[in-house]
């Protein structure tokens, strides 16, 4: 049983971490949604030249580096994550030019850039695509095509195998032209590569080192665990997935949760794939020179699958492997127990000489704020930015932006227009990829249009970067003292000394020795509790308030006595010793 009011105190070394000097130890993350994050040119949609523009803003925070969601050619059917062309950046972002110009900004104000790739599928515009279609002798098997099977009942040809798309019903495609079926395991226009063919595989890595050579510093793998199927069978057939049997969680036959999808994904070539391309990038690096490429990947997998992303003893894999554990686990009903449980679970499984990464957002989760509260803002990324490791954020988590509500008419996420107006909400993520709220002038500064491809927030006029920037005290200023504070030696390369005092109240101190003492209090519940913290940690009489949420009775530089520290409701902050 798993307990939820005293969680054992739990000691985790770092030494022999963060003792080297690449660039991404201990890194800052943030991802970029092009299209939300700031127009240049009017016409209502982020692009290239509106990222370049803001790199010093999010250098002046502090970020290592910066991944940016698909910018390559695409009919947009599922907004980049459908491909047409690997090698050309959509015109609604730019050019290849624009993309240049801002691999140069980069460099010079010093940030990284890393680019999401994404290789399980193209779009069916793609010109791989119509070849096979084809059957053009170089592209014939380009994809996973197959004849399908005639029901012995009525005589009709169906789809090969009961597999469900991710966005519901068969995930098989009859092309009138090649008289087949073809797989999409996303959207029917997002026809799947074949990753047995040695032709793909060759061609993905050349993908990989046309990017390297513009400059980018590494990529960030998009849907990792649906790379490979089970092969055919003796007699050319593909199994059937069993049913989950679970009427009340999936009761309806054509959504992806309907069936366990034991064979179309996490199957074991697929991480031979990321060990290839964690060589690929390494090989690069050592033919080229200057910093190490970077590749973090994407699976919602077990934890077991996640961990063996990094590597398998021999072979190297992922460098960040998200933590989609933490992601998937950690919600707004969990207790302290819950959050030093999995922080402990990741920390304790990795294996030696790589680092932990702790993500709650991305584009295609609700925002943190709406998930835990807007009165846990503060206390969330105080969590992510004093953990040991790297840490992510997705665009508009450091103001504290939160779900806009999309009407049915306004959805434009596939996920969600593939059901109904009574269902589309829960499944879309249009509410958090809405345009960034830059400031309080018209359509909250993203664009100098009349209109945005996403609504902009109602409270863009009281929430947004500029306000947040010009207060004294707001959640961008909070968020920008963590990431220099998360610099400091005891936050970079200092042991984990953590427990949860009860379901509500989590502490845990970062120390490197010979370093300052830094403790961290975190209370996820709504009613404040007096601690004595020097009966866990060596404070001593006196401990400064180095930073702590909004809505917290302290002020930053304030001195307390830490035997008497009130965790107000809600609250998260970090104490440092006073020697």
């Amino acid at each position: 049983m798993r307990p939820h009011t005293v969680v054992a105190l739990v000691v985790i070394s770092l030494i022999g971490l963060g003792q080297g000097s690449e660039w991404y130890e201990s890194g800052n993350y943030y991802q970029i949604y092009p299209r939300s994050f700031r127009d240049s040119d009017g016409d209502g949609i982020g692009d290239l030249n509106g990222v370049t523009e803001k790199l010093q803003y999010l250098k002046d925070i502090g970020f290592t580096a910066t991944w940016l969601s698909p910018i390559f050619k695409s009919p947009m059917v599922d907004f980049g994550y459908d491909i047409a062309d690997f090698y050309t950046i959509h015109p609604e972002y730019g050019t290849m030019e624009d993309f240049e110009r801002l691999i140069a900004k980069a460099k010079e104000v010093g940030i990284k850039i890393i680019l999401d790739f994404v290789p399980n599928h193209t779009s069916d515009q793609s010109e791989w695509f119509t070849k096979s279609v084809d059957s053009d002798p170089d592209y014939k098997d380009f994809y996973i095509w197959h004849d399908g099977k005639i029901n012995e009942e009525t005589g009709e040809r169906e789809p090969p195998s009961n597999w469900i798309s991710e966005f519901r019903y068969s995930a098989w495609k009859w092309n009138e032209v090649r008289e087949q079926y073809y797989l999409h395991q996303f959207e029917y226009r997002q026809p799947d590569l074949n990753y047995r063919n040695p032709a793909v595989v060759n061609e993905m890595k050349n993908v990989i080192r046309f990017w390297l050579g513009k400059g980018v510093s590494g990529f960030r793998i998009d849907a990792i665990p649906y790379l490979f199927e089970v092969d055919l069978d003796r007699y050319n057939q593909y199994p059937d997935e069993p049913l989950t049997n679970d009427a009340e969680a999936c009761p309806d036959p054509d959504d992806h949760c309907y069936t366990q999808h034991i064979y179309t994904q996490d199957q074991p070539e697929t991480l031979d794939m990321v060990y290839q391309w964690r060589e690929l990038v390494d090989e690069f690096h050592e033919e080229h020179g200057g910093d190490k490429r970077l590749l973090m990947t994407e699976a919602y997998t077990s934890f077991d699958n996640m961990i063996k992303y990094y590597g398998d003893g021999e072979r190297n894999g992922s460098h960040i492997p998200f933590n989609f554990d933490f992601l998937s686990n950690i919600n707004n009903a969990s207790k302290a127990g819950d959050y030093v449980e999995h922080i402990e679970k990741w920390i304790n499984n990795m294996p030696e000489g790589v680092y932990a990464n702790w993500v709650l957002g991305n584009h295609d989760n609700k925002r943190v704020a709406s998930r835990f509260g807007v009165q846990r803002t503060d206390l969330i990324n105080i969590l992510l930015q004093t953990l040991p490791g790297h840490a992510v954020t997705y665009n508009g988590e450091e103001l504290g932006m939160t779900d806009v509500w999309i009407s049915w008419e306004d959805t434009v996420d596939p996920n969600a227009c593939n059901t109904d107006p009574d269902r589309y909400y829960d499944r879309s993520r249009d509410p958090a990829r809405t345009p960034y709220q830059w400031d309080a002038s018209s359509l909250t500064g993203f664009t100098s249009a009349d209109h945005t491809w996403l609504p902009v927030a109602e409270d863009y006029k009281t929430n947004n970067a500029l306000q947040q920037l010009r207060a004294p005290r707001s959640h961008l200023q909070i968020f920008k003292k963590l990431v220099r504070l998360r610099k400091e030696s005891s936050f970079r390369q200092g042991a984990l000394s953590i427990q949860a005092l009860d379901d509500d109240v989590i502490i845990y101190s970062r120390q490197k020795e010979g370093s300052d003492l830094y403790v961290v209090v975190l209370n996820l519940g709504d009613n404040s509790k007096t601690i004595d913290l020097t009966k866990y940690y060596s404070l001593g009489s006196e401990a400064e308030i180095i930073t702590t949420s909004l809505n917290s009775q302290y002020i930053d530089g304030e001195i307390i006595n830490p035997s008497s520290f009130i965790a107000n409701a809600y609250v998260g902050t970090v104490l440092v010793a006073v020697n």
